[in-house]
C-alpha cells in the first residue's frame, strides 16, 4: 500500500495525488491551488485538473483559486465566492464611499460583500473621532471591532449562515440613534424596481436602513445593473449617490445624473 508520504510527492499517481488532496481540503476545510502545486511538485493546471476531478466525485466544492470542503456550510461558501467575484471593483468602490464617511458620523453597512470592502477602507485611516458604524454583517463587525475608536453596533435578529442577521429585532436599534448615512449594496439594480434583493428578509432588514438613514448611497458594482430581483427596499428616488465602476451602463447612468442623483465612477 501506498504511505501518505509517498501518496504526496511529485511522482504520485494522479489517483493517489487526488485522494490526498481530497484528505487536506476535508481535513482544512478548504486549500488553495497555489499551495497544493507547491506541496505535490506539481504544476498549478495539473491541480485544478485533480480539483475538477475530486467535484465531480462529491469530495470537494470548487472555489475561484481552489476548493472548499463539502462540510462547509452553503451559506458561508456563497459569501466566499461572492467575496471573490469583481474583486477590484468592490475594492475601488469600497474606497470612493469610504472617503465620503466623515468623523462623527454614524453611518449604516449592510451584509454584502461590496460594505465588507468599504470595512476594510474605513480601517485604513489611521484615526476616526466619534464614528459609529451600526451592521447587520457580523463579518464587517468582527473587521471593524478591533478598533477602539470606531463604535461598532451589531443589528440583532436571526443569524443566517451567510453571517448577516435578518429579522425585525435589530429594527430597534434605530430608535436610540441617528444615522447620516446608509451604504447599501444588492442583488439588482433597475431605475423601474430600484435596489432589490432575492429574499424578502434581506430585503425588509435594508428597508429599516433605509428608513433610518438621512441618505442612502448604494455601493453596486456594473454586474448589478439592469438586473432585477423580487423585493424592491429602495427606490431610484430615495438614493442621494451612487458608487459604482466605470463599467456600469453608461444610459443609466446619464439617466440617473438626470434625475439628479450623483453618480461615482471608479475607473
Amino acid at each position: 500500500m501506498t504511505s501518505p508520504t509517498v501518496a504526496a510527492t511529485g511522482g504520485a499517481f494522479a489517483g493517489e495525488r487526488q485522494r490526498e488532496i481530497g484528505r487536506i481540503v476535508e481535513e482544512q476545510g478548504r486549500a488553495r491551488v497555489a499551495e497544493l502545486a507547491a506541496r505535490f511538485g506539481v504544476s498549478q493546471v495539473t491541480i485544478r485538473k485533480d480539483l475538477e476531478v475530486l467535484a465531480g466525485a462529491d469530495r470537494v466544492i470548487r472555489t475561484h483559486g481552489g476548493a472548499i470542503a463539502v462540510r462547509m456550510r452553503r451559506g458561508d461558501i456563497a459569501f466566499e465566492v461572492r467575496d471573490r467575484q469583481q474583486r477590484a471593483e468592490k475594492a475601488a468602490i469600497g474606497a470612493l464611499a469610504a472617503a465620503h464617511v466623515s468623523d462623527g458620523e454614524s453611518i449604516v453597512l449592510d451584509a454584502s460583500t461590496t460594505g465588507l470592502y468599504l470595512a476594510r477602507e474605513l480601517l485604513r485611516r489611521d484615526a476616526w473621532h466619534g464614528l459609529t458604524v451600526v451592521t447587520n454583517s457580523i463579518h464587517a463587525a468582527t473587521a471593524l471591532a478591533g478598533r477602539s475608536d470606531i463604535t461598532v453596533l451589531l443589528m440583532g435578529g436571526r443569524v443566517r449562515s451567510s453571517l448577516s442577521v435578518v429579522g425585525q429585532l435589530g429594527d430597534a436599534v434605530f430608535d436610540r440613534i441617528n444615522v447620516q448615512k446608509a451604504f447599501l449594496s444588492s442583488a439588482g439594480f433597475s431605475l423601474e424596481e430600484g435596489l432589490t434583493e432575492a429574499r424578502e428578509e434581506e430585503a425588509q432588514i435594508k428597508r429599516a436602513m433605509v428608513a433610518a438613514a438621512n441618505e442612502v448611497y448604494a455601493i453596486i458594482d456594473h454586474s448589478k445593473w439592469g438586473r432585477v430581483a423580487s423585493a424592491t427596499f429602495c427606490d431610484v428616488e430615495g438614493l442621494a449617490r451612487v458608487f459604482t465602476d466605470a463599467a456600469a451602463p453608461a444610459d443609466m447612468v446619464a439617466s440617473l445624473q438626470g434625475m439628479g442623483i450623483e453618480v461615482t465612477q471608479h475607473g
